[in-house]
């Protein structure tokens, strides 16, 4: 027997599967998503999990493997990579894309080359950590592969540690932003280098790229990218106030297109939506019947606070949904899983909450079970 019970609620965010959401909102770029940083909800989504080519944007790929092994503590900002020749030519001033103006033989602590990468979109940094730290840039490939299957990425595939141009080198929108979330979320000693404006090595001084940077006071983050098949793109974060966005942009015709584009976006999610929490922890959804358990009854609660981002007019339509068996079959101990809230939201995926068992319950002696099944025969659960 199932038991369902309606409440009022929001929408958990989900990995989309094809779904425009917001259809009301209209934007130039070919592939976009905006996603709510604290609770993980999809605001807009525009051909999201399509995977293109993400030019520079990759360089967050190559950035995150970085980072993962600073935390672990086998490298420190402080240690040194040496620039070998093929980073010279691959992604140095003779390549004719964004570089860093590496050297042949210079020794660049790992600092600098964060700030070459993530200010100049240096090539030739990149190139320089991938051979530094795996050997060759083939097989950091291999290390950037594993670590996007260890946060979820889904639709994503590296052939180079820069993003230049390669018909395997892929990602979606959508991993770019659960990318993005990651670093923020990991790695916040980190973060801040990504709203530095400029940054100056061997007497030449570039400026980011992020034009959010110098348009929005709330922006601090993350990569722009630009190839003539990519077009122009952006992953992009700001925060306003206890509120945090990320929007990924690909696919724009011009420089300043990206820019309108994406400040659009930003400011329209801020606008257009809010976060609320809709179930608390150790909030009391129902009290079952127990079968079998030396207490009749059991409460069936929340188990942690759940946050969801709501857009303002959609509230009245929107509902949550209790789902349990009724009677629960002990024993059981307090905390199992031993149902959901079923949340319903017009237009995305339903998400399952867990509904947990708020106390312990043992099982019956034999003859309490006896006694217990003559009256679930005779009279059904209580």
């Amino acid at each position: 027997m199932r038991l369902s019970k309606i409440m009022t609620g929001v929408a958990l965010g989900t990995m989309l599967s094809g779904t425009v959401l917001a259809s009301d909102f209209q934007t130039k770029a070919r592939n976009a998503v905006l996603m709510d940083f604290d609770t993980g909800s999809y605001l807009y989504a525009k051909e999201a999990d399509k995977m293109v080519p993400p030019a520079s944007m990759s360089k967050l790929m190559t950035i995150y493997v970085l980072f993962s092994k600073l935390k672990d503590g086998s490298l420190s900002l402080e240690d040194k990579f040496k620039v070998s020749e093929n980073a010279w030519r691959k992604g140095g001033a003779a390549s004719g894309g964004s570089t860093m103006f590496l050297k042949i033989g210079e020794e660049v602590t790992i600092e600098d080359l964060i700030k070459g990468i993530l200010i100049q979109s240096g090539n030739d940094a990149c190139i320089v950590v991938a051979e530094n730290i795996a050997g060759s840039e083939d097989d950091f490939v291999t290390e950037m592969e594993k670590y996007a299957k260890k946060i979820g990425l889904k639709n994503s595939s590296f052939a180079n540690a820069t993003g230049l141009p390669h018909p395997d080198h892929r990602m979606s929108v959508e991993d770019l932003a659960i990318l993005a979330r990651h670093i923020i979320q990991e790695f916040p000693e980190y973060y801040p280098i990504f709203s530095v404006k400029e940054f100056t090595h061997n007497n030449i001084k570039q400026g980011n790229r992020n034009p959010l940077l110098y348009s929005m006071s709330d922006a601090d983050g993350l990569k722009t990218g630009h190839t003539e098949e990519a077009g122009y793109s952006l992953t992009a974060s700001a925060k306003k106030g206890n509120r945090r966005l990320i929007e990924v942009m690909a696919g724009m015709s011009s420089n300043q297109e990206r820019s309108d584009e994406a400040e659009r976006l930003m400011s329209w999610g801020f606008r257009e939506f809010r976060n609320f929490e809709v179930l608390t922890a150790g909030q009391k959804i129902a009290s079952v019947p127990v079968w079998g358990g030396k207490a009749e009854k059991t409460d069936l609660v929340i188990g942690k606070t759940v946050y969801q981002t709501l857009r303002k007019n959609k509230a009245s339509k929107i509902k949550m949904t209790a789902i349990y068996d009724k009677p629960l079959k002990a024993p059981f101990n307090k905390g199992d899983k031993l149902g959901n809230v079923k949340i319903e939201i017009p237009g995305q995926p339903d998400v399952e909450v867990p509904l947990i068992a708020g106390q312990t319950i043992a099982k019956e002696s034999i003859f309490g079970r006896l006694i217990s099944n003559i009256k679930y025969l005779v009279s059904g659960a209580k």
